[in-house]
């Protein structure tokens, strides 16, 4: 399993794959609302949009991830490959239909984003089955090049959105995902045998056995579906925030970028972390960082204090985003490593879900506060049950 260590390192290819990824993300759900609300979208009908996306997202996540698990599947390389070449044809018919067919373009933005969440825990993996192999690939620092990487987008399209309009929007997904197809295919990645292949152990693929199996591990999940609300519903009405405080599509870009700049030194010094505090530690303090926040967000009365606010991303979502890989992969056998980070991930997908069904229909009806006071009281539960739950590692040499 160590044979490899002195292999190339791997850090700076599975930087890019990270990278266009993120910036995928801040195209497609960074900027939701705003190509939506161009399309005559309202709030609703935008939270029911991402809402739907998110339900269908989350029932095929486990069932995604239990093939992936499976000795006789295909690599992950190919799956992420496959959902890569489907995100560039339905921005296509995004741009295509870009406020010409009303219905149409609903139903393409809402496919965007449910293959863009499918594709999270995949990648995830992708690194962590890679290290796991003993390949030389550092996962904190090419998460924080994701971050890097969706600052830099976040504001360059926040600016020439302002110029050019909302139709620009699928043009860079158009294009990013071709450049991930191109990191993909040079990444090197092979499909490591599953224990269960070769020692017939059990193998969980049953949901009620897999959360048999781990008991506390589906009370963790709750309260991360419920910190999560509380991200999605900051990062999905982002644009109707910013208005609140004052500001605009400039001002929108430059706060997203601000929080993923802020990111940073938690992504890139989170190996050093792990040195000194286990990752379980890390994870629960990352559930008291979502709920200042949220908090912060509620309370700044102006964009300039808003901005300030995003200082808590540091060990909020940035402390969430490497901790909880660590930490699934710390507590999971390896044959449930797959279904571990898609189950992970669907607490942001069901978080995405109930955050969008409420936000926008909270926005219409009582109005930006109203929201921020919902996702506050959702933060702050969510922070209680994951101090409470989450456990040491089993896997001793996956804690640190």
């Amino acid at each position: 399993m160590n044979t490899r260590k002195n292999e190339k390192n791997l850090t700076p290819g599975y930087s890019f794959i990270q990278g266009f990824y993120w910036i995928n993300f801040a195209a497609i759900m960074g900027f939701s609302s705003l190509y939506l609300l161009n399309c005559d979208y309202s709030n609703t009908q935008i939270g029911i949009i991402i809402a739907v996306a998110g339900m269908i997202s989350a029932i095929l996540q486990p069932v995604i991830a239990s093939y992936a698990d499976r000795p006789s599947s295909i690599s992950i390389k190919k799956m992420i490959l496959f959902f890569s070449v489907v995100q560039i044809i339905l921005a296509v018919l995004v741009l295509l239909t870009y406020q010409k067919v009303f219905l149409l373009t609903g139903l393409f933005y809402g496919c965007l984003i449910t293959l863009l969440q499918l594709l999270l825990p995949l990648v995830n993996s992708l690194g962590m089955e890679s290290i796991n192999q003993g390949r030389n690939l550092n996962f904190g620092v090419a998460r924080g090049m994701g971050s890097v990487a969706y600052a830099i987008f976040s504001y360059a399209l926040g600016i020439v959105i302002a110029k050019t309009g909302a139709r620009f929007v699928p043009v860079s997904i158009i294009v990013m995902f071709s450049v991930l197809v191109v990191s993909l295919l040079l990444f090197p990645f092979e499909k490591a045998e599953k224990k269960s292949a070769k020692s017939g152990g059990k193998h969980s693929s049953n949901p009620f056995a897999f959360f048999m199996k781990y008991k506390r591990f589906s009370v963790v999940l709750v309260g991360c579906v419920l910190v999560y609300i509380s991200h999605v519903l900051l990062n999905n009405f982002t644009f109707q925030i910013v208005e609140s405080k004052g500001g605009g599509s400039e001002e929108m870009g430059f706060v997203m970028a601000f929080g993923a700049l802020v990111e940073l030194p938690t992504l890139f010094g989170f190996g050093f972390m792990m040195k000194k505090v286990r990752c379980d530690i890390w994870f629960r303090i990352s559930g008291i960082f979502f709920m200042l926040k949220t908090l912060g967000t509620l309370l700044a009365p102006n964009i300039p204090v808003f901005y300030a606010v995003q200082i808590f991303q540091m060990l909020g979502w940035a402390l969430i985003a490497v901790s909880s890989v660590y930490y699934v992969n710390s507590i999971m056998d390896e044959q449930d490593a797959i279904k571990g980070q898609a189950y992970m991930t669907m607490t942001y997908t069901l978080g995405s879900v109930i955050g969008a069904l409420l936000g926008g229909a909270l926005i219409d009806m009582a109005g930006v506060n109203m929201m921020l006071v919902f996702g506050t009281a959702a933060a702050a539960v969510g922070m209680v049950i994951m101090l409470a739950a989450s456990e040491k590692g089993r896997n001793p040499d996956k804690v640190r």
